[in-house]
């Protein structure tokens, strides 16, 4: 008995008006029947807003033939699901691998058995009807993975924002310059590999995770409206430490290859510099993680730009030619290459999430 409880739709694909009397009377009990008489109708048919569940579609036909119309259906997104069952009086072992190697998933010979065609028939709805709903649970966990990444990485972010006002701009911004750069770097051969779309969203989601660790670091050096003197300086360097310690510790709750992965590496890699000369480990070029190489020339250009207790925001231009002037030193030459033709974009989105009118006045000053 076929699990189905709703009737589905089969499409009869032959020009013998006979075949098709008698495989509509078999099927119509069961099925909602439509047919076609040649392969264009039978295209446009499966192409529009009501497509079939199955096609009996047969072999010879004039025009387009059975194998043409296969060939088709299954090189277009829309239609490629559709299971085909080629109808034929063909039975050479050669002509049925062609129709199976070009997708079908099998063959009914005529003339018909009319128990064999209702079992294929029912089969192949039984099976499109389990592969459907295993289609659906995982796009709803899908879904439900993505929302609980969000969750998890906007409420760690949220208590960076509790302990320094200047933080809610400051990761809107950097998160999209970030991201900017990501995607203009998926067309360099060397990184197109690692920058998929699933690293650059991931890499988007992460970037306001980059200074957590600033939750463990004293009010009195966090909000020091002066230069920090060696010792202070000593403290907030930790603050990459305190955000690794604080996201492993969540990333253990969600066990291997965790999503949090990126976001522990740009916590403690984001103030390395590619002379080796940063901290905490003092890495140097490449051994530097690429979303700490990433996330550094973000974090100084928005530093830069930005308004702080201890500073005033430097304007564009000046903020560029500091990036510039750290190529090879401080940042990835190839990332600095890359800002190089996006600062414009830059600038762009520093307007678009400024903190403080004071800000946005010295970024459009840039253009007088």
């Amino acid at each position: 008995m076929s699990i189905l409880k709703e009737k589905q739709t089969i499409l009869i694909v032959d020009d013998t008006p006979e075949n098709i009397d008698v495989l509509k009377g078999l099927l119509k009990t069961d099925y909602k029947v439509k047919v076609s008489r040649d392969g264009e109708n039978a295209l446009d048919i499966c192409r529009s807003k009501n497509p079939p569940d199955i096609i009996l579609l047969d072999v010879m036909m004039p025009g387009l033939d059975g194998y043409e119309v296969c060939k088709i259906l299954k090189l277009d997104e829309s239609t490629q699901k559709i299971p085909v069952i080629f109808l034929t009086a063909l039975s050479d072992e050669t002509n049925e691998s062609t129709g199976l190697n070009l997708g079908a998933v099998d063959y009914i010979i005529k003339p018909f058995n009319p128990d064999l065609v209702k079992a294929r028939v029912r089969n192949q709805l039984d099976l499109k009807l389990y592969r459907d709903k295993l289609e659906d649970l995982v796009e709803e966990r899908t879904k439900e993975l993505a929302l609980t990444q969000e969750a998890t990485i906007e409420s760690m972010g949220t208590l960076a924002e509790y302990r320094d006002p200047e933080t809610g701009g400051h990761i809107n911004r950097t998160q999209h310059y970030v991201r900017v750069v990501a995607s203009h770097l998926q067309n360099n051969p060397k990184y197109r590999d690692i920058l998929t779309k699933e690293y650059i969203d991931l890499l988007f989601k992460s970037a306001p995770l980059h200074d957590i660790g600033k939750v463990g670091v004293r009010d009195s050096i966090l909000l020091k409206p002066g230069k920090l003197t060696t010792e202070e300086f000593e403290e907030m360097k930790k603050h990459t430490i305190f955000g690794r310690d604080a996201v492993a510790t969540v990333e253990k709750k969600f066990g291997n290859n965790s999503f949090l992965q990126l976001a522990r590496e740009i916590a403690y890699s984001h103030h390395e510099k590619w002379s080796g000369a940063g901290y905490p480990q003092g890495l140097s070029g490449e051994d530097i993680p690429l979303s700490g190489r990433l996330m550094a020339v973000a974090d100084v250009y928005d530093a830069l730009i930005s308004k702080r207790v201890y500073k005033p925001p430097f304007p564009h231009k000046k903020a560029v030619k500091i990036i510039f002037e750290e190529r090879g030193k401080h940042f990835d030459p190839a990332i600095v290459d890359a800002f190089e033709e996006l600062e414009e974009k830059f600038r762009s989105i520093a307007l678009e999430y400024a903190d403080f009118e004071e800000e946005r006045e010295i970024l459009l000053k840039d253009d007088e």
